[in-house]
């Protein structure tokens, strides 16, 4: 018997002429934060409908919670929570009757769903908010709801579509503290809600294995690559398809040693001059910096050689140093391909 919560395997989908996924297997396992990156277009919010049972495969199979998406979708939406990219909820409604409605709609009585609701409104920091109509929230606010929502029928598995895009850095933030904090504590009993706090290598191993023992997943889509590093494993997905699928260090390790950080003026200069070396794949704008991907074992080569081009070309160097690659670097690379 499979351990895998999700379990989907060469899956197809296409609207006319445009192939929105192509051929993509997928499984995660119990206490996994996996995270489906791409740009707009890649696949992931098709994919996560299919996952959910809201479109149908032209072909593949799914398995969710250990039942077919494509013979008991019912059986399945039971077990999944699900926040789509776009606040969906009704503006209209407070903070507790969206979620009473959804509530009840799954068939929750109010002795079950009403102390249910107002954990998760602490848990999620909007207990003091319950009585406020939804279309009055902020953007945060409304995501947060919208995940009270999707947790209050105690879903095995959740999906979240992107929940951060158009959010500030902060929120952002908060809400991915909000999502270690469910997959550490997934049943939500006893707690308590706590000012967010930057989690540590210990605290992603903690709870990948409190998680594992309740059977709580997230799938998380995302254009950030700060987000996927908080992942514990990554697909990255471009044109329908997953080009690489592993754990954030395990990606980056597929790059060590070569990409090397640039910084001078003017930049345009420092970006031609980079551009021409036989030893650099690639040069990418990272800020003020450039960040160039250099052929394995050249990058001390490239580093003296670029060195003395820039000064007879009269540009200034201030840094070109060997840094280690990031999620970006290597979607980048993988991209190209």
């Amino acid at each position: 018997m499979t351990d895998y919560l999700v379990n989907a395997t060469h899956l197809k989908k296409s609207f006319g002429a445009n192939q929105a996924v192509d051929d993509i297997s997928l499984q995660v396992k119990a206490g996994e934060i996996y995270g489906l990156v791409g740009s707009d277009g890649a696949g992931k919010t098709t994919t996560m409908r299919l996952l959910v049972g809201a479109l149908r495969p032209d072909a593949g199979e799914i398995t969710v919670c250990g039942y077919d998406v494509l013979k008991q979708v019912d059986n399945v939406r039971a077990q999944v929570g699900y926040l789509s990219q776009r606040f969906s909820l009704y503006e209209d409604l407070t903070v507790l009757e969206n979620i009473r409605f959804f509530a009840e709609v799954r068939g929750l009585s109010q002795k079950e769903w009403l102390p249910r609701s107002m954990e998760i409104l602490e848990f999620v920091g909007l207990g003091n908010f319950k009585d406020r109509r939804a279309g009055q929230l902020s953007g945060g606010m409304k995501q947060k709801l919208g995940l009270a929502s999707a947790l209050v029928t105690r879903p095995r598995l959740l999906l979240l579509d992107e929940p951060t895009t158009g959010v500030d850095p902060v929120t952002r933030q908060d809400f991915w503290q909000l999502v270690i904090k469910l997959v550490s504590a997934p049943a939500l009993s006893g707690v308590e809600a706590q000012a967010p706090q930057r989690p540590s290598t210990a605290d992603f191993a903690k709870s990948a294995s409190s998680s594992a023992q309740d059977g709580v997943s997230v799938i998380i889509s995302t254009p950030y690559m700060d987000e996927a590093s908080r992942c514990h494993r990554v697909g990255f997905m471009k044109l329908g398809r997953i080009i690489a699928e592993d754990t954030p260090s395990n990606l980056r390790a597929r790059l060590a040693e070569r990409v090397l950080e640039l910084r001078g003026d003017p930049i345009n200069t420092l970006r031609h001059i980079a551009h021409h070396d036989g030893d650099v794949e690639d040069v990418a704008a990272f800020g003020d910096k450039l960040h160039l991907r250099v052929k394995e074992g050249r990058a001390r080569a490239v580093i003296e050689r670029l060195t003395g081009v820039i000064a007879a070309e009269g540009a200034t160097l201030l840094e070109l140093r060997l840094v280690p690659p990031t999620l970006e670097d290597v979607f980048i690379a993988l991209s190209e391909r």
